[in-house]
């Protein structure tokens, strides 16, 4: 593999996509280039992927399973194959959820588009893996929830499903995406100490696919219910 250097790999000017591979398809993967299209067009970036190519590397590569990283700047187009960190046991026994030390920016435009300024979320994460946890999660100036460092965030409330609208930070994840066309949820803004009021939480990202959490900071949260149900109904997809 040969890397160049340019603006992404010196100041960040780049974007990434992480697609989900199974049964040696990908999953959404024309969703997942809109966004990256998206995020390209904001950096002034003018590399672009097609699904063709990525079909082609899947086969080339006989790829059935697994996860397909592609990371575009101006002088590089990385596609870098790796396994599914999620297992059945993540499942079984539900996410452990920190919040972030760090605040999120609900005013940077970075903050909506998925590039290499990915340094906040990584650190994050790592410091709430030292501390047992599985996730950290983002407030953002106002003390209103976010996302995860690699994720959405969901609430059930009386049967009825909650996440935070866009403008409190936060970038629209693929899943996010789908569940918001299939379902009916409620975006609004959440503040940290209103958390207690719901009965079950949830994350979601490309590869996860949904995430029950068991607790988040000092909030517990129920297992089964609306989650499960949300997980058992499209299982060819999460």
């Amino acid at each position: 593999m040969r890397i160049l250097l340019d603006e992404g790999f010196l100041f960040g000017l780049g974007a990434f996509e992480t697609i989900a591979i199974k049964g040696g398809r990908p999953l959404w993967p024309g969703r997942h280039l809109k966004r990256l299209d998206r995020a390209l067009s904001f950096l002034g970036v003018s590399g672009r992927v097609t699904e063709a190519e990525i079909y082609e590397y899947l086969e080339t590569e006989k790829m059935a399973e697994g996860a397909l990283k592609i990371v575009v700047s101006e002088k590089n187009r990385l596609f870098l194959p790796r396994k599914n960190p999620y297992t059945e046991a993540d499942y079984r026994r539900g996410f452990l959820a920190a919040f972030a030390e760090g605040r999120r920016n609900e005013h940077s435009p970075l903050t909506f588009h998925k590039t290499l300024n990915y340094a906040d979320c990584i650190l994050e994460r790592r410091r709430a893996a030292a501390g047992g946890f599985d996730e950290a999660v983002f407030l953002n100036g106002r003390g209103e929830v976010c996302e995860g460092c690699a994720s959405n965030i969901f609430f059930v409330r009386e049967g009825r499903i909650f996440t935070p609208e866009l403008s409190c930070g936060l970038l629209p994840g693929i899943v996010r995406e789908v569940l918001m066309e299939r379902c009916s949820v409620i975006e609004t803004r959440i503040l940290a100490e209103a958390l207690g009021e719901f009965e079950e939480c949830f994350l979601t990202n490309s590869l996860m696919g949904i995430m029950p959490v068991v607790r988040l900071g000092e909030y517990s949260y129920g297992r089964g219910g609306m989650t499960d149900r949300l997980r058992q109904e499209w299982p060819e997809e999460f």
